[in-house]
């Protein structure tokens, strides 16, 4: 399976391939996660990654340990 990619910090490189957005929801499906990601233009993003990437954003993106990463900003590429 082609996983999409997201980021917690801002790129410092490619930055043209990147898009931005805020997390909506972060679901587990089928062995995977699904982050559906507002985008500022109103449109809604559903991103597929491996649970060990969605571990590694949600760690770097410093919050507390009750606290979901609802509402947070992110990077991303879709793979297609």
């Amino acid at each position: 399976m082609k996983y999409d990619r997201i980021r917690a910090k801002r790129p410092t490189h490619d930055l043209e391939a990147w898009q931005v957005g805020t997390i909506e929801r972060v679901d587990d499906r089928d062995g995977h996660c699904a982050v559906d990601v507002s985008t500022p233009d109103g449109q809604r993003v559903t991103l597929i990654v491996s649970l060990e990437l969605r571990d590694l954003f949600v760690r770097r993106l410093d919050l507390e340990p009750d606290e979901t990463p609802v509402g947070e900003r992110v990077w991303y590429r879709r793979r297609t």
